[in-house]
């Protein structure tokens, strides 16, 4: 039997969610969780890794078993056996031609940036203070370029070890309202440290240290060294994967709390 899990976590305290020698990953408590619940070894296969300090709340990953639960069973045994930052969402049934990470069409990926003059105390890992102003029309001028398929090797971590730096961002928003931006990324998939890279090459220019138009001749110079320093990992989250219909599963488990009044991201 595969089983599909949606995850929410706080990436605070986790070296990311892969299994490392050094430090504790979301895998190796999700996988623990699990194993105690089949009651035997269970090893899981994720949408996509997040690096250390960056969250969740639509990570997608699945796992084979032989032991026999409900869907219900399975959300509440795992949960009970998680360290209060991580979460199972859902749990569904899947056939065996489910892959959490091949089988993505999309992932989406959000950035919170809190721009104002003082930092926020129940934010600050969940947001990046930056308290000069940022022109947010600069911006979302400085996007266009990047929408459709690119080599993106500018934005790419050096130890990426993705085989190919070409990837097709297909929405790329800019959002802003008060005091609160998020910068919204879909993509195929993404490169290490791509939606960081290119979010810390949109702050220099919201900034004035660049202009618009350097975003595109940064994307042509395919040179990691000319784009921004990397944002920050507390500002990311992970909100969600899609998949084709056939596996019925949602797209997102629930949205980054943003921009519903002027103070206030919630």
């Amino acid at each position: 039997m595969r089983i599909a899990l949606g995850i929410e976590y706080d990436g605070s305290r986790y070296v990311g969610w892969q299994r490392q020698k050094l430090g504790l990953g979301v895998q190796e408590c999700i996988e623990e969780a699990v194993t105690l619940v089949a009651n035997e070894p269970v090893e899981t296969i994720c949408a996509g890794r997040t690096d250390a300090g960056v969250h969740a709340n639509g990570q997608v990953t699945h796992f084979d078993t032989q032991a026999e639960r409900t869907e219900r069973g399975w959300v509440l045994g795992i949960n009970s056996n998680l360290p209060d930052d991580i979460n199972v969402c859902y749990a569904k049934v899947v056939d065996d031609n489910f892959h959490a990470r091949f089988s993505a069409l999309s992932r989406t990926y959000h950035y919170l940036i809190l721009n104002r003059l003082v930092r926020s105390s129940l934010y600050r890992d969940r947001a990046w203070w930056i308290h000069e102003y940022l022109d947010v029309a600069r911006m979302k001028e400085a996007t266009a370029c990047l929408l459709g398929e690119h080599d993106f090797s500018a934005f790419r971590a050096a130890g990426c070890q993705a085989s190919t730096p070409v990837r097709t961002i297909r929405q790329l928003e800019v959002e802003c309202i008060g005091e609160w931006l998020r910068i919204s990324v879909n993509a195929n998939a993404f490169l290490q440290h791509m939606v960081r890279n290119i979010t810390g090459t949109l702050v220099e220019i919201g900034r004035g240290q660049q202009e618009p138009e350097r975003m595109r001749a940064v994307l042509d110079g395919r040179d990691r060294k000319a784009a921004g320093v990397a944002a920050p990992p507390h500002g990311l989250t992970f909100v969600g994967v899609e998949y084709p219909d056939v596996y019925d599963l949602p797209s997102r488990i629930a949205d980054t709390p943003l921009i519903k009044v002027y103070d206030s991201p919630l």
